[in-house]
């Protein structure tokens, strides 16, 4: 045994692996579709492995004169007893470590590494084929990437990569010929990491980005704004989690999972949401037009839940979407959690208490330029230490209103638009057991300053009023002059000298005649 062992490594002394260098660059350069180069070689007799100091491939010309690949070492497992009697260099495994990596997208769908073991080579490399003597058999049980440091960029979308560090990716029994179980993780620059285990393969012979691909998909903590996820919408941020699963067969890849956001904020002047948003979904991506349709999606706050469907597409570096959110019945409770995510503000002091919400609205165009519309309706709720009797005290002074601390809301209806410029309500229907029906129509600007015109209707007299001021402190005020018409309309006879008459005696806490 002893003297084998010294046969063995007396031959190794014998053995320059830069020998093999030309070799390797060439048989890799072959199966890649792209120029390999290697540094210096070094060989291991103890782990059987062949070690070379740098590792370089050429991206695609197309997509940049940059490197694709940009290696501190790349280490190829080796059969001992092949190279050592015969000189042939058997690799059984890679392992490449602290790689930078540069993944772009061209708006066709295409990606750089697309095309990687394509049969087009670089000319100089063919010009120079290896020796007879050096012919390879180059079969790869296990590839490793460690540390490893990726960016990952959609031309002519975000100016900012998605860049992920600390990349670890084993395969194991690689055949581009049929399917290899693969395991992937990393961190995402910005917070968040990202965990994938599954089967790819067989490696798509004209697209490697087309090859089917199965996997259970893991995200923690992803941060939409510091990774830079939502760039193109900056009004959303928040704290993202994901189990999901992947089933792609090049084309089209089927997602089905669970989100929870944590922190979610959906407005350029809302707050994070005091308690998590989860999303059950279905979906279907086509992975060239980079669109898809959600099949099935349900939004849970708490107990209250809502449907969510529809289609969307990436467009430059935007996201297009155009999708149809139903929520019956839903409990204000639960929702008033995530009214400052949504911008939605309340008066100093007021909460919502009690009762339901249904909403059923389009939501159309691009994500930072959205415009949503629907009706939105409140039943059986309060507007908890709210007092809207005492608020409209000109109101009550002609029509005997009373006051209280909190405003109960029978019910609330309008058709609602919300979009860049400002929330539209049209056709509000309130009734306020302790005031009477309200109605009219208004606006909210996106600094939160209000401008309605409403009619609150009280023992069959309209009395006009307007709503103005900022959401957190609504200011009421008599519209004079639609006050002036009503009370025309509403005196008998409609003398002039009367209508007068009553008017100012309204107007002064007096009896009409």
């Amino acid at each position: 045994m002893a003297l084998l062992v010294a046969a063995m490594a007396a031959a190794v002394l014998l053995i320059d692996p830069n020998h093999f260098r030309p070799t390797l660059e060439q048989e890799l350069t072959k199966v890649l579709g792209r120029e390999v180069k290697l540094g210096e070689l070094k060989l291991s007799i103890l782990s059987g492995s062949v070690t070379a100091n740098d590792l370089s491939i050429a991206d695609d010309p197309a997509y940049s004169r940059d490197a694709f690949v940009k290696a501190k070492s790349l280490g190829v497992g080796v059969e001992l007893w092949p190279l050592l009697t015969s000189r042939q260099l058997h690799v059984t495994g890679l392992t490449i470590e602290q790689p930078s990596i540069a993944l772009i997208q061209f708006p066709n769908g295409e990606w750089n590494f697309s095309k990687l073991g394509g049969d087009k080579m670089p000319a100089k490399v063919a010009a120079a084929p290896p020796p007879a003597s050096s012919a390879m058999d180059l079969s790869v049980k296990l590839v490793r990437i460690t540390g490893g440091h990726f960016s990952v960029l959609r031309v002519g979308g975000h100016a900012r990569p998605l860049v992920l560090d600390d990349v670890n990716l084993e395969i194991r029994d690689f055949s581009a010929g049929s399917a290899f179980p693969f395991t992937f993780a990393t961190k995402v620059a910005g917070g968040g990491t990202v965990k994938l285990d599954g089967k790819a393969g067989p490696i798509d012979a004209v697209d490697v980005a087309a090859s089917p691909l199965t996997a259970s998909v893991n995200v923690d903590r992803l941060d939409l704004a510091g990774t830079g996820i939502t760039q193109s919408a900056p009004a959303i941020s928040g704290l993202v989690g994901l189990d999901s699963t992947l089933e792609s067969d090049g084309k089209i890849a089927r997602v089905k999972g669970k989100v929870k956001a944590d922190n979610l904020k959906l407005a350029i002047h809302g707050k994070p949401a005091k308690r998590p948003v989860e999303f059950e979904f279905s979906l279907d991506q086509d992975l060239r037009k980079r669109s898809g349709q959600l099949r099935q999606g349900q939004i849970k706050i708490g107990s209250a839940v809502a449907n969510l469907s529809g289609t969307y597409a990436d467009q430059g570096a935007s996201t297009v979407i155009h999708m149809v959110l139903n929520g019956p019945k839903m409990a204000v409770t639960e929702l008033e959690a995530l009214l400052p995510a949504l911008g939605v503000v309340l008066p100093n002091g007021s909460s919502l208490q009690g009762g339901t919400a249904s909403v059923r609205l389009d939501m159309d165009g691009a994500l930072e330029s959205l415009v949503t519309k629907g009706v939105v309706s409140l039943d059986g709720t309060k507007l908890a230490n709210f007092d809207m009797g005492t608020k409209l005290k000109v109101i009550e002074a002609l029509a005997g209103i009373h006051g209280g601390p909190d405003t109960e809301i029978q019910t609330l209806g309008a058709s609602v638009r919300v979009a860049p410029e400002g929330t539209t309500a049209e056709n509000i229907q309130l009734i306020v057991p302790s005031i009477g029906n309200l109605d009219g129509n208004g606006t909210v600007s996106p600094t939160k300053a209000l401008d309605f015109k409403m009619r609150a209707t009280v023992r069959s007299m309209a009395v006009p009023f307007s709503v103005t001021g900022q959401a957190t402190d609504p200011i009421f005020r008599p519209d004079m002059k639609s006050l002036a018409k009503e009370e025309v309309k509403n005196l008998t006879g409609g003398d002039p000298v009367k209508a007068a008459t009553g008017l100012l005696k309204g107007l002064l806490g007096g009896k009409k005649d």
